[in-house]
């Protein structure tokens, strides 16, 4: 195999024979000064994809929290320009402290509690997705006299999105949203607009995740056209679920090229004065992060090479959950021709706790090398777990040079911290 090249790297990698560098800082010094696992994500490539939301879409597009969320980051978002979208009261809790206004959050789920919906109103959300008939009973219940809820109308418009069972969610059998073909999305409207103080600014819908192909997104379009035409409402939005190339070889539409395409099929379809949002997630933070790696245990059967590090799927899970592909490389030789192939595993006592099932290494990486795999921005750190007690690895931010430890490594104190019983 090649050395690694750069398209799935961040924007600012540089390559040497014996050095890595993102944001100007190496990625050897990285790893000794705070060890690993360790996320590394470069400050500049994600203000450049969320200006780049930011520019397609109007005002009130958002950062999709879930791929990854924390105080840093939320503020970022919001310097750039995007909403934050969050999906519970943790996210939404962490939001607010980090800065970010409450009108600059717009509140999603598919179970929202009495108290999380409480907090929304009482905060002033910038708008409340509502998803059932439950959602509407509890605004209703909460939403004091003389208040007003912005609000969007989650639907389902029936499209199949060419992508993984478990991140389709724009079909008919979802937990998500009112369905539109059978009435229920028009039902979800009329009973929420019935609601006193209630706007309801327009309707919102999103497909699925990891999508690469725009027809999922036309279909969708299609629908809510025909669907909205005559609500007089002043917003759509087309959710997120824009793909990113994981591997070599792949190919992702940019979000500038999904967010024009979406434009042009909204304005032919006779929508063009609605404000167009979006919700983009993985397509601003996937690139833009990285995950160093120790080598440790290396070890040879008839069949294969096994080589362990330490970490796994603690901190990325979604090898186990989807079959994610990556790629891998060695910090220290990332020029060399990758001719080793290993089955990259981490040190959880699960045979099924697999990063790269193959992964290509120069011949010379050995134990106690750092290695990395690209493009783990989204959904590493935040579906990380404490699987086997691991500690959470560190999460740094560098740019220009500069490296800042924007979330610090959990300790087994931090585990213990729980506990009840004294020790």
């Amino acid at each position: 195999m090649k050395p690694i090249t750069v398209t799935v790297l961040p924007d600012t990698a540089t390559l040497t024979n014996e050095d890595s560098f993102v944001g100007g800082v190496s990625l050897r010094s990285l790893a000794e000064t705070y060890g690993t696992p360790l996320f590394v994500y470069d400050e500049a490539t994600l203000r450049a994809r969320c200006r780049e939301a930011a520019a397609l879409f109007d005002d009130g597009v958002a950062f999709a929290s879930k791929s990854f969320l924390c105080g840093a980051m939320a503020r970022l978002a919001a310097e750039e320009g995007l909403c934050i979208d969050v999906a519970t009261g943790g996210e939404l809790d962490l939001v607010l402290r980090s800065g970010v206004p409450a009108n600059r959050v717009i509140l999603h789920g598919n179970n929202k509690s009495r108290e999380e919906i409480a907090r929304a109103l009482d905060v002033g959300v910038h708008r409340i997705v509502v998803d059932n008939h439950d959602d509407i009973d509890t605004i209703a219940e909460l939403l004091a006299p003389g208040a007003t809820a912005h609000c969007l109308i989650r639907v389902t418009p029936g499209v199949e999105a060419h992508t993984h069972d478990f991140v389709r969610t724009g079909h008919e059998d979802t937990k998500f949203g009112f369905t539109v073909a059978t009435g229920a999305a028009r039902r979800g409207i009329d009973r929420l607009r019935a609601v006193p103080g209630v706007v309801v600014h327009g309707v919102h819908a999103h497909i699925g995740s990891q999508i690469f192909g725009p027809e999922g997104f036309l279909e969708a379009i299609d629908v809510l056209a025909e669907f909205i035409a005559g609500d007089s409402f002043d917003e759509i939005c087309i959710g997120g679920g824009l793909g990113v190339a994981y591997v070599e070889g792949e190919e992702a539409l940019s979000i500038t090229a999904w967010g024009q395409m979406v434009r042009d099929a909204v304005i032919a379809k006779g929508l063009g004065g609605l404000r167009l949002l979006a919700e983009p997630g993985r397509s601003i933070v996937a690139q833009a992060g990285m995950t160093l790696y120790s080598v440790g245990a290396v070890k040879t059967v008839t069949q294969r090479t096994y080589m362990a590090v330490d970490g796994g799927m603690s901190d990325n899970p979604r090898p186990v959950l989807y079959g994610s592909g990556y790629e891998a490389f060695d910090i220290s030789r990332p020029l060399a021709e990758r001719t080793q192939a290993v089955r990259l595993v981490g040190k959880h006592c699960e045979s099924g706790d697999v990063l790269i099932d193959e992964a290509w290494l120069p011949a010379a990486t050995k134990r106690g090398d750092v290695i990395a795999t690209p493009v783990t921005g989204a959904y590493g750190y935040s579906m990380a777990s404490n699987y086997n007690r691991v500690p959470r690895p560190a999460v740094v931010f560098v740019a220009e040079g500069q490296a800042r430890v924007v979330l610090r490594r959990e300790t087994f104190d931090d585990l213990a911290a729980l506990e009840i019983d004294n020790f």
